[in-house]
């Protein structure tokens, strides 16, 4: 698969149900595999700051999760008809895996959990989930965490964890977890669990769902927006210039 960078980070140029075929069989290796649904402000944090540049830096996929970026992949000739949204992906991913793929989740809260499982099985009484912890858990547990997984063997372990937590529990312990695919998915747990709205389509598809979210959260989100989104522009244009923003490999 060709792979795109913008500002640094090597993207993957890909659609539902290409990600989704591809990681079913990457899944049956006898070792983990870790995949970012990356948007501009994971891009715009690994270009600034070299600590969560070396936390991401055992992610085997950075997948295009935002219209901004899936516009400057298209610039080099990526030719993606859409962007691979997080919590579309969850929803895909899940559902076109039935049995005998194994599901676990580790994020949100108890009640975040427990409707997801509900939402999953509702759709598809085939979707095995074989476990799910919420995502308020001490370091301590970590150890416990990872013998559960690694007693489980699920194929899919997702991660609702956020920006910068589910990066940074990917980094420490990846190499602990003996097989299966590691996807940073945040935000999705909420939407998939009807706990937060998301963007209608159209606020999607023109590249503003960040605008819907800090609506939304406007005392959490409203800084991290203004913050990133300039600084993604900034080193849009000095990377560029210098003719480093953009590259591509086979």
């Amino acid at each position: 698969m060709n792979a795109y960078r913008v500002l640094g980070t090597w993207l993957q140029p890909t659609s539902y149900a290409g990600l989704t075929a591809d990681l079913q069989g990457k899944s049956r290796a006898d070792k983990p595999f870790a995949v970012d649904l990356t948007n501009t402000h994971i891009v715009t944090l690994r270009r600034h700051d070299p600590q969560f540049r070396e936390i991401t830096s055992r992610f085997d996929y950075f997948v295009p999760d935002a219209m901004p970026l899936t516009w400057c992949l298209n610039l080099q000739g990526a030719k993606m008809r859409d962007r691979v949204y997080g919590p579309m992906f969850m929803r895909e991913g899940i559902l076109r895996s039935p049995a005998p793929f194994k599901h676990y989740f580790l994020g949100g809260s108890d009640l975040c959990v427990t409707r997801l499982k509900e939402v999953f099985l509702q759709q598809n009484p085939q979707i095995q989930i074989v476990g799910a912890r919420n995502g308020y858990f001490p370091p301590e547990q970590d150890a416990e965490i990872i013998a559960e997984i690694n007693r489980l063997s699920p194929d899919f372990i997702w991660l609702g964890l956020g920006t910068p937590k589910q990066q940074k529990w990917i980094h420490e312990h990846k190499s602990e977890i003996r097989r299966g695919i590691l996807l940073a998915v945040g935000f999705a747990f909420d939407v998939n669990a009807g706990l937060k709205p998301d963007a209608p389509a159209w606020m999607q598809r023109a590249g503003l769902t960040w605008l819907f979210r800090m609506a939304s959260e406007p005392r959490r989100l409203a800084s991290r927006y203004f913050k990133y989104n300039a600084l993604f522009l900034f080193y849009l244009f000095w990377d560029g210039i210098r003719g480093r923003a953009f590259g591509s490999r086979d």
